[in-house]
C-alpha cells in the first residue's frame, strides 16, 4: 500500500488506541449514555455498510468470472436485461453484504448506494432470482461448477511451488432440513429428519468447495461420491498438483474403487466400519504390535503466563445426576495388512484401540475397548500415528459444512431438488470468493514481510465466514464515481483496514501476474 495511506492508518489507529486506553478515562459513567438522537437524510453523500465488498468485485473482475459464467453456462436465449453472471453474482454478493436468505435481495435492490457500489442500474429481485434457479437442469448445474474451476485454477497458479506438493480432497454428506411438505425430492433420513442430503467435496489445503451434489434426504452419504472424487482428482492434476490424496469417513470407504485409485497413483485414507472380521484380527494381534498413542496438545502456551485450569462443569453434572459416563484412559495403535473382498491389492489397516472406563456417578460399571479402523495405501514410512493424525484432521471439513449453513448457502429456499441445488452452488460461491481473496495475498518483500503475509493468508483462510464478513466486508464506505473509476472511501478506522488495503493491492497485482507470470514487484506493496 502507499506510504500516505499507511500514515493515515497509523494516525487513526493511534487516536483510537488513545481513546480506549483506561489511563485516559475522563470520568464518564455510565459509558452508554444513550444521547438524544436525530435522523437526517444526506443530500449528496451515499454510503454502504459493506465497504469491503469492493475487493470481492475487484477479484471477480481480475479473474474474469463474469465472462466465464456467461460463456460456459448459457441459460437464456436473450439477456433482458440480466445475464447469467448477473444472477449468480447477485446471490453470492447478497451473502457477502450481510444477507442470509433469498428474500434479503429485496433489501439490496432498494439500496441506492449498494447499487452504485456494484455499478448496477438494478439487480434481480427474490422472485426473479428464484425463477432463474428453476431454469437449471442437472447438466446446467454441472456446467456451472466446471466453469467456476477456471477462476479457481487462476488463483492456484498464483501460489508458491510448494502449494502443489499435495492436494487433500475430502468428501462428506450433510442434512439440510426443510419445514415445507411440498418440496420435491425431499426424503427422511435415519434420524427422522425431512430434507435434502447434499454431498460436499472440498480441498482441505484451502477449504474451498470443489463440488456439491444435492440429493434426497434418504440417500446414503457415499452416493455419487466416487464420480466427484474422480472429477476432483482430474481437476487438481490438470492444475499441477504432484500428488493427490482422498480422505473420508466410514461411509466413503468404497472398496470397489480402491484398486482403481491405487493403480492410478491416488493416495487415500478412509475410515472402515468395525466389522466382526476386523475386530477378530485386532483382538488376535500380539501385545508387541500395539504402541501407546500420545496425542499432541490442542493448544500450545506461547507465553510464560499460565491460568488455573477451569473445572469441567459438564462432567460434574453428569456425575451428580449419575448418568452413564465414558472416560478415556489410554489409546493404543497397531496395524496389519488387509485385502477387502472387492480388492485384488492388499492395503494397510491401521487400528486404534481406546481403553475406556464406563462410570455411573462415582461407581465404575465396566471397562470397554472399542476399535476404530482406517484403510490406507500410504507407504510404510508414514507411521500408524501419522495415519491417524491424517484421518483425524479430516474433521475440519465438518466446520466448512457448518460455515455453508451459517452463511446461508446450504439451505433450501426453493420448491424442488434441482433449483435448490443450483442455489446452493451459487450461494457457495460466496465462500469460495472468501477463500480466493485469502489466497490472493502475495507473499512479497523481505523475509519478515513474506512471513507476515503468509500468516495473514493463513489467518484469513481459517477464519469463519461471519468473522470474515465482520473483519473485512462490513466496513462503512462512501461510494464515489470518478470518471471510469469507482472509489470506496472508508469512513472510519478499523483494525482490519490494513487487511483490506493489502487485499486490494494483492488483487490489483494479480492482473499483472496472470498476464505476465514472471512479474514480481515487492515495491508494489511498499512493505
Amino acid at each position: 500500500m502507499k506510504k500516505s495511506i499507511q500514515r493515515q492508518l497509523d494516525a487513526r489507529k493511534r487516536r483510537t488506541k488513545k481513546r480506549i486506553d483506561r489511563a485516559n478515562w475522563n470520568g464518564q459513567s455510565p459509558m452508554l449514555a444513550c444521547p438524544n438522537v436525530k435522523y437526517e437524510l444526506a443530500e449528496k453523500t451515499q454510503a454502504i455498510a459493506c465497504g469491503g465488498i469492493g475487493v470481492a468485485q475487484q477479484l471477480v473482475r481480475q479473474l474474469g468470472i463474469t465472462e466465464s459464467i456467461n460463456r460456459g453456462c448459457p441459460i437464456f436465449m436473450f439477456h433482458m436485461p440480466y445475464s447469467e453472471a448477473d444472477h449468480v453474482l447477485n446471490i453470492a454478493f447478497n451473502l457477502f453484504a450481510g444477507g442470509t436468505c433469498l428474500e434479503h435481495l429485496e433489501l439490496r435492490r432498494n439500496d441506492e448506494a449498494y447499487l452504485d457500489a456494484l455499478g448496477a442500474q438494478r439487480i434481480p429481485d427474490p422472485t426473479t432470482a428464484g425463477d432463474f434457479c428453476r431454469r437449471f437442469s442437472e447438466a446446467h448445474i454441472q456446467k456451472l461448477m466446471d466453469v467456476l474451476h477456471e477462476p479457481r485454477v487462476k488463483v492456484w497458479q498464483q501460489q508458491p511451488d510448494s502449494f502443489f506438493d499435495l492436494a487433500l480432497i475430502e468428501g462428506d454428506g450433510t442434512m439440510v432440513e426443510t419445514c415445507g411438505e411440498k418440496k420435491e425430492g425431499i426424503g427422511m433420513n435415519y434420524k427422522r429428519q425431512w430434507g435434502y442430503h447434499p454431498l460436499v467435496i472440498t480441498l482441505a489445503n484451502t477449504r474451498e468447495v470443489l463440488y456439491l451434489a444435492n440429493r434426497s434426504g434418504n440417500r446414503p452419504s457415499h452416493e455419487d461420491a466416487a464420480g466427484h472424487f474422480d472429477r476432483s482428482v482430474r481437476l487438481c492434476r490438470e492444475a499441477g498438483f504432484r500428488k493427490v490424496r482422498l480422505r473420508g469417513d466410514t461411509d466413503f470407504s468404497q472398496t470397489t474403487h480402491l484398486d482403481r485409485w491405487h493403480d492410478d497413483g491416488v493416495e487415500f485414507v478412509f475410515g472402515m466400519d468395525a466389522m466382526p472380521n476386523l475386530v477378530e484380527i485386532a483382538e488376535n494381534l500380539p501385545d508387541s504390535a500395539w504402541k501407546e498413542l500420545k496425542r499432541k496438545p490442542k493448544f500450545v502456551n506461547k507465553t510464560q503466563q499460565t491460568r488455573a485450569k477451569r473445572p469441567n462443569f459438564k462432567e460434574q453434572f453428569v456425575v451428580k445426576k449419575k448418568y452413564q459416563n465414558k472416560i478415556l484412559e489410554q489409546e493404543f495403535v497397531a496395524e496389519f495388512d488387509y485385502s477387502p473382498t472387492a480388492c485384488d491389492h492388499t492395503y494397510r489397516m491401521v487400528v486404534l484401540r481406546k481403553q475406556v472406563k464406563v462410570m455411573k456417578g462415582q461407581q465404575k460399571l465396566f471397562d470397554d475397548s472399542p476399535y476404530f479402523f482406517y484403510i490406507t495405501n500410504l507407504p510404510k514410512q508414514v507411521t500408524p500415528q501419522k495415519v491417524l493424525a491424517e484421518a483425524n484432521s479430516r474433521c475440519d471439513q465438518e466446520n466448512i459444512i457448518a460455515q455453508g449453513k451459517a452463511l446461508g448457502a446450504l439451505v433450501a429456499p426453493l420448491n424442488d431438488l434441482l433449483s435448490n441445488w443450483a442455489y446452493m452452488v451459487m450461494a457457495m460461491l460466496a465462500w469460495n470468493l472468501k477463500c480466493w481473496l485469502s489466497l490472493s495475498i502475495k507473499e512479497a518483500g523481505n523475509a519478515a514481510a513474506r512471513e507476515k503475509r503468509r500468516e495473514q493468508k493463513r489467518k484469513l483462510l481459517c477464519m469463519d465466514f461471519n468473522t470474515f464478513r465482520q473483519h473485512v466486508i462490513q466496513i462503512p464506505a462512501q461510494i464515489l464515481n470518478s470518471g471510469r473509476r469507482l472509489i470506496y472511501r472508508i469512513l472510519t478506522w478499523s483494525p482490519s483496514l490494513e487487511t483490506i488495503f493489502c487485499l486490494h493491492a494483492s488483487v490489483s497485482l494479480m492482473a499483472l501476474t496472470l498476464h505476465f507470470p514472471y512479474y514480481e514487484s515487492a515495491s508494489f506493496f511498499d512493505f
